[in-house]
């Protein structure tokens, strides 16, 4: 590897979730669909929806015919340090076009790639992100509620579906960054 290669210290926050779900990571420069790889990793994402990146004007994503979205800019032929920085200190990336979960991504610093590191790295996080298929902001809301009132009518309903219980302020900070070793390992 370059020795000249950046690292980019990341913050990734769930937009319209207060108080607010986010991230902070450390990620060597990669391409697009790399990075998005891990952000659905170390946010708490399982990764099966479509997504995409909203950066300097332009979307990037995984072009398919079939969902009507090849006019997207291929995410795999697009890597960090080209379509970003030094261009953009902000970008949004949109999880499950369905549920419309938009991240922002603030680059918050560019650091010289250290090899005595393992990329990418969770330094930082706060609170679980809300469950796949929630139905977005205002389902995750009504989830919220309902899970936290054993009188509400479909208590018992979302409580099954979730698996038992649902801790909105949990963030493991050591089993995100197992998830994303297992990223890496899994795509060599």
């Amino acid at each position: 590897m370059s020795k000249s290669r950046n690292v980019y210290q990341l913050k990734v926050v769930l937009r319209d979730i207060r108080p607010p779900i986010w991230r902070r990571l450390l990620v060597a420069d990669t391409t697009l669909d790399r990075l998005a790889e891990f952000v659905i990793t170390a946010m708490g994402w399982h990764g099966g929806h479509l997504h995409g990146f909203h950066i300097h004007g332009e979307q990037y994503g995984a072009p398919d015919p079939e969902w009507g979205l090849d006019w997207m800019l291929d995410e795999s032929r697009a890597k960090m340090g080209n379509v970003i920085f030094p261009w953009d200190k902000k970008f949004i990336f949109q999880y499950d076009f369905g549920d419309g979960w938009e991240h922002d991504i603030l680059i918050e610093k560019v650091l010289p790639y250290d090899k005595a590191e393992q990329y990418p790295v969770c330094l930082k996080g706060k609170r679980a992100c809300p469950p796949e298929d929630i139905g977005g902001v205002w389902g995750y809301e009504e989830f919220l509620e309902a899970i936290r009132d054993r009188n509400h009518p479909r208590y018992e309903e979302l409580i099954e579906w979730i698996g038992g219980s649902f801790d909105p302020e949990e963030f493991d900070l050591d089993a995100v960054n197992l998830d994303l070793q297992e990223v890496v390992r899994n795509s060599r």
